[in-house]
């Protein structure tokens, strides 16, 4: 379980990148700027469209949504980026150089990193409560070994995952643990 703990904590590192980007906000050329200095990887992000909405602090990607950076990919038919506005960066504490407020994709999302994938309807990040859930038919897997449920929620900080099953009669939650790296091959079933 620690490995799945250790997937989410690597997924919520595309998180604060993703409105720091100073592209996402208002593209000012097509020409594609200078990395900064910093030793993340450059975040990539395409969709059939892209609205930037300053009124909301926000920016929604639709149709095909495909982010990565490094080796995190997400997928999913829709993702909303959601900032802090200037009056709460400048109520955050000294020194906390945040700009990512939460994140929502929808449409058969898909996460995938370091060898591990989350699939489910959709994905909600919280930056303020590092809480991240997958929601509907969610599943995630690593090498063999699989977790479903209705909701997958992490809390990042304090190293803590719940699964809970949905409200339809006899769902339940489920896990298969293959040690040694036995059992059926890893990934989503198509």
């Amino acid at each position: 379980m620690k490995s799945l703990l250790r997937f989410f904590c690597r997924l919520v590192f595309l998180c604060p990148l993703l409105a720091a980007s100073p592209g996402l906000a208002a593209p000012a050329s097509t020409s594609a700027p200078a990395p900064p200095a910093t030793s993340k990887p450059p975040i990539h992000i395409e969709a059939d469209r892209m609205v930037s909405m300053k009124n909301d602090n926000a920016v929604l990607f639709t149709g095909n949504v495909d982010a990565r950076q490094g080796q995190l990919v997400i997928h999913a038919a829709e993702m909303t980026v959601y900032y802090l506005s200037n009056e709460e960066k400048a109520k955050a504490p000294q020194g906390e150089e945040r700009s990512l407020k939460k994140l929502f994709a929808s449409g058969n999302v898909e996460i995938q990193n370091d060898g591990m994938t989350g699939t489910g309807d959709k994905m909600e990040y919280y930056e303020a409560e590092r809480k991240m859930i997958l929601i509907g038919n969610s599943k995630v897997w690593q090498d063999n070994n699989l977790v479903t449920g209705h909701t997958v929620v992490v809390y990042l900080d304090q190293g803590k995952s719940i699964v809970e099953r949905g409200e339809k009669k006899g769902e339940r939650v489920k896990a298969f643990f293959y040690p040694g790296g036995e059992g059926p091959q890893s990934g989503p079933k198509q």
